[in-house]
């Protein structure tokens, strides 16, 4: 009688889950689950030291992880001599070794790799079984359907059918508290003496060591630092980190989440983001138990809304928005910019100190929140007009989090507004009072946020209003932007020509 042939199980990096739909049905007597560290995935763009270090030891630890339990992994390492680079000659390899009857994988979550996947079944001459990706809460399918014949795709809108499907947060067919949205309560700026949590520490191990070493040598040209490195790396120690942050941040998230200060990169943010796009946590972990803290009156309910919003709201809306926009998506600059990346996006290097911190602590810790990311980094990059290409190419290296499903639509769509309001209804411009308000960098600033022009004045003041200039007659009729074009009817022309001559001084001058 001829023995059984295998089914070999692929799981990418980012699908470290034992309940991802490619291991379902798995019979530990048989199948083979392939995983791979390939340079083609780690420089794809040139990632962040520490993104490297966290996604192969994660990958390493799962892997031992589902051999303690009887399954035989076939694991590839980066330095491994006969790793040949690519998932699909890696699949090659193991199907000639193994004599394997089919390749299950489950949807890759970039549009690239999933358009390579479509062709293993004729490259291979082996069946490759594609399976739906069920750790998220809405199908593509579904996000589809919800967004046929729509003339905008709000978030909102799509949020609260979420939370109806899911039961979220709900009382009967009505919001708990009566509103589905506590934003509003969520503005707080910083005060004195906020006392900020220290951040969740895991502990290098063995396997992370070793990781960190082969970082070092094959990629000492990426960007960031390595060290130190304290990111969990298992999903034991990924619920740790969301404990802590339902116990000791959760409280004050929603009064403090916009908010910035020098020295505190964390804040009272979850810093989950990295654990749930690469299935350390799944959305349905940490929506649980943001609920659970509400309804036993550990956390406030502006609080819980707001992070379950974050996860089930705007997580599943851009992962949705980016599959039925793909692949037109990544092209998109609906403003036409094209200035080229400042140097000191790599460096930090700029006399702007609420810009210089924000790169600073991404370089140093592959992370930072998101209205760093939102209202400095990107808001700058928007009035500054830079390439849409170039900016999503830098948010894609530096963060640890980041993989273009998520990052592509953040950026085009929210940072830039290149996808020219399919995301959001109006671009995220701000001035330098704004910062002011939201964080305590203009205290040490070499600018001054007070005055709007001249030498001295915050470049977010006379930028602002630049931007507004020149992309007038693509954003005048938009009718959230109705007050600032009203303003800038009113101004004079000779404030405009001093807007204009400040403004085309200093971006002359970034590189």
């Amino acid at each position: 009688m001829a023995s059984k042939k295998p089914v070999l199980r692929m799981v990418f990096g980012d699908q470290l889950s034992e309940t991802i739909s490619s291991l379902q049905g798995l019979d530990k007597a048989h199948d083979v689950v392939i995983m791979c560290e390939v340079i083609e995935e780690a420089t794809v763009v040139k990632h962040h030291k520490k993104k490297i270090a966290f996604i192969f030891s994660a990958m390493r630890h799962f892997a031992e992880q589902l051999r303690a339990k009887g399954v035989t992994v076939r694991y590839t390492k980066l330095d491994d001599k006969k790793n040949s680079g690519s998932f699909e000659k890696e699949l090659e390899r193991a199907c000639a070794d193994l004599q394997v009857s089919k390749v299950v994988v489950t949807d890759p979550s970039e549009f690239r790799v999933l358009e390579a996947a479509r062709t293993w079944e004729k490259s291979l001459g082996i069946a490759v079984e594609i399976l739906e990706d069920d750790r998220f809460l809405a199908t593509k399918a579904e996000f589809a359907q919800w967004a046929e014949g729509k003339k905008q795709l709000r978030m909102e809108f799509f949020y609260r059918e979420m939370r109806k499907k899911h039961k979220v947060l709900m009382d009967g067919d009505q919001p708990v508290g009566g509103k589905w949205n506590y934003d509003a309560d969520n503005r707080k700026p910083p005060k004195s003496g906020l006392n900020v949590p220290a951040p969740y520490q895991a502990k290098p191990d063995e396997i992370t060591h070793e990781v960190l070493e082969l970082v070092q040598t094959r990629f000492s040209n990426h960007y960031g630092e390595l060290t130190p490195f304290h990111f969990a790396v298992t999903r034991k120690q990924a619920l740790n980190v969301l404990k802590k942050f339902i116990q000791e941040r959760l409280p004050l998230f929603g009064d403090y989440q916009d908010a910035m200060v020098q020295g505190e990169p964390w804040m009272y943010h979850s810093h989950i983001g990295f654990y749930l796009n690469c299935g350390l946590l799944t959305p349905v972990d940490c929506i649980k138990r943001a609920e659970e803290a509400y309804y036993e009156d550990q956390a406030p309910l502006n609080a819980v809304e707001g992070f379950i919003r974050q996860i089930l709201g705007w997580r599943e809306y851009v992962r949705g928005l980016y599959w039925l926009k793909m692949p037109d998506y990544e092209q998109e600059n609906y403003l036409e910019a094209s200035r080229a990346l400042p140097s000191f996006f790599w460096d930090s290097n700029t006399r702007m100190n609420c810009l210089s911190q924000c790169l600073e602590e991404t370089r140093n810790n592959a992370y930072a929140h998101h209205i760093q990311r939102l209202m400095v980094i990107g808001n700058f990059a928007l009035l500054a007009g830079l390439d849409p290409a170039e900016v999503n190419e830098w948010y894609w290296i530096v963060y640890a989090d980041a993989y273009q499903w998520v990052e592509l639509p953040n950026v085009s769509g929210m940072v830039l507004f290149a996808d020219g309001g399919v995301l959001a209804s109006k671009p995220y411009a701000a001035s330098g009072s704004y910062i002011n308000k939201m964080s305590n960098y203009c205290k040490s600033c070499s600018y001054k946020v007070s005055q709007k022009s001249g030498k001295q004045a915050c470049p977010f003041n006379y930028l602002y209003w630049y931007f507004l200039i020149k992309n007038k007659k693509a954003l005048e009729k938009n009718p959230r932007l109705g007050m600032p074009y009203r303003t800038l009817g009113k101004m004079t022309k000779e404030k405009i020509a001093t807007v204009t001559e400040d403004a085309e001084a200093f971006l002359s001058d970034l590189n």
